[in-house]
């Protein structure tokens, strides 16, 4: 497979569904190039695989799930059932297609340092309301959670994300979010990128994908090299952990690379063999991140 399809073929995978799919947005863009551009704005900011095939894992009694209304969907909000006033604040955010509970082993850790973990799931994932989302909500719910649970009187002392999700808050710090500390775990370095990635396991052309580009530029009023390393690390103030496998096979490592270089003083964690998702679970991983910040 050519290195410049695999981030987005390991995410979107090969099945019977991708390859139909692949060959009606072929079709679509050749009779009417209008409806392909939309088509493809709706695949795009479809979480895979869609919601319907997805179940969302048991929760333990002993966490209280919240659904908060947001936007025109709803974010699902997990805390301990008892939150004593004033709270150190872990805040944890899964990526694109991901759910709260891969964050599950961080948050446990995280309590055991006397933080008091958060998680939360983005519209359209896990047991949240609507069908489609994209980075710039993600930052916007980032924003809204921490904002509520400013106003609730806790103190946001970590903020911990993944994949998409770590993009998100990279460029919600760079903007005020106010996280006294980062941790950003395989985080992708450029959506412009992506959207070339998407295009080749979709089989759109240079001319449909630009259309998509714009469209969703358009539609969330921010162009999207604005979205990436250069323009959102010097903005971010806070001390900063960088998570990255060398063997990411959905974000390359030299995203990591290039947050890490970005944020004045970042400090990066490169894991052998773990690939994208088994770093949330590695127990070196979990202890690095834990140690970094329950600090300060």
């Amino acid at each position: 497979m050519n290195d410049t399809i695999a981030p987005a073929a390991a995410l979107y995978g090969s099945s019977t569904g991708v390859r139909l799919l692949r060959l009606a947005m072929a079709a679509t863009q050749r009779l009417w190039p209008g409806l392909a551009v939309r088509a493809a704005a709706r695949l795009f900011a479809t979480p895979m695989p869609p919601r319907w095939l997805r179940r969302p894992p048991a929760w333990d009694a002993a966490w209280k799930v919240e659904p908060w209304a947001f936007e025109q969907a709803s974010l699902t909000v997990y805390s301990p059932a008892s939150v004593a006033p004033r709270s150190r604040i872990a805040l944890l955010v899964h990526g694109w297609g991901g759910h709260a509970g891969q964050m599950l082993l961080l948050a446990q850790a995280l309590s055991q340092q006397g933080l008091t973990p958060v998680l939360v799931e983005m519209p359209a994932h896990g047991r949240s309301a609507g069908s489609v989302s994209n980075l710039p909500q993600f930052v916007r719910a980032l924003e809204y959670v921490a904002a509520r649970l400013q106003q609730q009187g806790h103190r946001l002392q970590v903020v911990v994300a993944h994949s998409l999700g770590a993009n998100a808050a990279a460029y919600a710090a760079g903007r005020g979010l106010p996280a006294e500390r980062l941790v950003l775990i395989a985080p992708p370095a450029s959506a412009r990128e992506y959207t070339r990635f998407f295009a080749r396991v979709f089989g759109l052309s240079e001319a449909t994908r630009a259309a998509l580009q714009a469209r969703i530029e358009a539609r969330e009023a921010i162009v999207m090299p604005e979205l990436e390393p250069p323009a959102v690390g010097p903005r971010i103030r806070v001390p900063t952990l960088v998570v990255h496998d060398r063997a990411d096979r959905v974000n390359p490592f030299k995203d990591g690379q290039a947050f890490a270089h970005a944020i004045r003083g970042a400090r990066l964690l490169a894991t052998e063999g773990l690939g994208h998702g088994k770093v949330l679970g590695d127990a070196g991983v979990v202890g690095q991140v834990t140690l970094f910040a329950a600090a300060g």
